[in-house]
């Protein structure tokens, strides 16, 4: 976490933007690594064409995403990383278990400087797609393109269901503004509020994703979500899926979806079926918006060997079953340790005039006095009124220079300005959004499970408890950790963020509670990482028993939402535990914790 220089600071103090003399993005490799061997990954700027934009990035061996390291279950591999980016630099091996000193935080070494390097050895325990990015100023260093993911392959040869192929998608946004990747400040953190949403999306990389496979093709896809605050919803229409794992392993049951949801951090492994030739979609679908992520041409021709038999087939697997019985007792058990989530706004007041207190997320929300939006739970912010025209929003005839009521309908009068923000979201999606849906796309039915969650009581307005876009774009960009804080609170002694003092022993296995404050500034999703301290199981939300288990190390915790997890703890050290919107890290969301031996 970096502290808040001054406005005027933050204004001067930019990083590099210029594409001259860079050399091109490169294509992602796949990189096949066995037990014991080395590599060499750098980080240096590039050039890529992003539609019409020719933008800076940064790559991890000059592309975007970096190399897909494949390694076998059980491995240990030895990565030298040499930094020539724009800031000292550290490598986070997300959701890996491995030894403390080569997590990659502030906690386990010290940054590489520009120019130097620093080796890292990764122990691979679990299998899944796991993936690794920058812990320092991730809000810059993701957004500009350093990841990658790690494909470990289960040393078992019948974990996964049958597939004819496998097929590696970081699903992330970014924000282009005027032809260049929207500036950062170096001084501090930007977009702290909502997280810095983007206006074109990127799969592997690619605003323009072209895939082939073929009718009858069973594809195991594992999606990556890189965004620093975007949540996908992804869907396939025509095509079937069936979701098979998670973060760290395979789900209890195969389940048949039509969606599945990543937040932040979050993968997912689903197997597809084609059964039919055409032409489809992979989309982002929320429930506003439908966005295409990637095209995939699906060939009528027959595949060399045929799984979908085995595809309709929904397996138990036995050692999610045998663990949901051991862990019985913990689903009714108290928490050992509860979590609140919680957000402090101070956006100032306007001296000298008279004020409205105006909801950013939804205009029409005026009050004379200070609170809260009814609709959302966030704080009202002040906004001067002194010469201000007011206007009806139903009548826009009426017009007043005081906060009246109209004549003709009564509803009161609004300053003029919100009216006319009220009625879109700020950013202009570039590539493929398919917008106008009838009435049955904004209800988006949802099943049980937890990619597919009901409506939360407290859904802050939108669906599924979940901020899809950027409501409040100037305001969010203009949030600083110095007007707004987000906070890990510790309930019972009240401890915040880095001030938690927690101690856990190998072998221990801890129920944590968190809990999502809708009494708080600014009500909203986040998702909640642990380090590889251990990994961890969902037990329940709103105390609903999860159906099916799987090994996770982040968790997706929605607004107004309570979620029990079940830690278990294997590795000793210093690890950290943080909200994986990058804007809330950076701005100290995170607290660290001692597992002795």
């Amino acid at each position: 976490m970096h502290e808040p220089g001054s406005k005027q600071d933050s204004r001067k103090l930019e990083f590099p933007r210029e594409t001259e003399g860079l050399p091109e993005v490169r294509k992602s490799e796949l990189v096949e690594l066995a037990d014991g061997d080395e590599f060499a990954l750098e980080i240096i700027p590039v050039k890529k064409r992003i539609g019409d934009a020719t933008v800076r990035m940064l790559a991890y061996n000059g592309s975007v995403p970096g190399p897909t390291l494949k390694v076998t279950q059980g491995a240990t591999i030895t990565v030298h990383v040499s930094n020539h980016g724009d800031l000292e630099a550290t490598v986070h091996w997300h959701g890996l278990r491995l030894e403390n000193r080569y997590d990659g935080t502030h906690d386990t070494q010290a940054p590489i400087p520009v120019g130097e390097s620093f080796t890292y050895r990764l122990q691979v325990p679990d299998p899944g797609a796991f993936w690794y990015h920058p812990h320092i100023r991730e809000d810059y260093g993701q957004e500009l393109g350093l990841y990658g993911n790690i494909l470990a392959t289960p040393s078992e040869s019948d974990y996964w269901p049958p597939a004819n192929y496998e097929l590696l998608l970081t699903l992330d946004d970014i924000l282009i503004e005027d032809g260049q990747i929207a500036a950062f400040s170096e001084s501090e953190t930007t977009h702290v509020a909502m997280g810095r949403f983007g206006n074109v999306m990127l799969v592997a990389g690619e605003p323009e994703l072209a895939l082939e496979a073929k009718r009858g093709e069973v594809v195991r896809f594992y999606f990556t979500n890189t965004a620093n605050t975007r949540v996908f919803n992804v869907v396939l229409p025509g095509a079937q899926m069936k979701l098979v794992g998670a973060d760290a392993g395979h789900y209890e049951h195969d389940e048949l979806v039509d969606e599945v949801l990543l937040a932040p951090s979050e993968r997912v492994v689903v197997d597809v079926l084609f059964p039919d030739a055409g032409e489809l979609e992979l989309q982002h679908k929320t429930p506003e918006h439908i966005y295409r992520l990637a095209s995939i041409t699906v060939a009528d021709g027959q595949p060399e060997q045929s799984f979908a038999e085995k595809f309709a087939r929904l397996r138990t697997n036995r050692d999610m079953a045998e663990l949901r019985e051991r862990i019985e007792p913990f689903f009714n058990a108290p928490p050992d340790k509860t979590l609140s989530f919680v957000a402090e706004m101070d956006m100032g007041v306007p001296e000298g005039v008279p004020v409205v207190y105006v909801c950013p997320m939804h205009p029409k929300v005026v009050s004379e006095e200070p609170g809260s939006c009814p609709e959302c739970g966030m704080k009202l912010l002040a906004r001067a009124a002194e010469e201000t025209t007011f206007v009806c929003p139903m009548h826009p005839e009426v017009t007043s220079d005081k906060p009246d009521r109209c004549p003709t309908c009564g509803m009161k009068l609004l300053p003029a300005s919100l009216v006319e923000a009220g009625g879109g979201h700020g950013h202009d999606h570039h590539g493929e959004s398919h917008d106008g849906h009838g009435e049955d796309e904004h209800q988006h039915p949802n099943g049980g499970h937890q990619h597919q969650h009901g409506d939360s009581e407290h859904a802050h307005g939108t669906a599924q408890g979940i901020e899809w876009e950027d409501d409040m774009v100037e305001i969010n960009r203009k949030t600083t950790p110095a007007n707004m804080r987000w906070k890990l609170v510790e309930r019972g002694t009240g401890a915040e963020n880095a001030q938690i003092d927690w101690t856990f022993r190998v072998g221990d296995q801890v129920k944590l509670r968190l809990v999502n404050e809708m009494d708080s500034d600014h009500p909203m999703p986040h998702p909640f990482h642990v380090h590889g301290a251990g990994r961890f199981l969902i037990l329940a939300r709103n105390e609903v028993v999860e159906p099916n288990l799987v090994w996770k190390d982040t968790v997706l915790v929605r607004t107004g939402e309570t979620v029990d997890i079940l830690l278990d703890v294997t590795n000793p050290g210093r690890w950290m535990a943080h909200c994986h919107i990058a804007e809330h890290h950076e701005s100290g969301m995170m607290l660290s914790f001692n597992v002795d031996p």
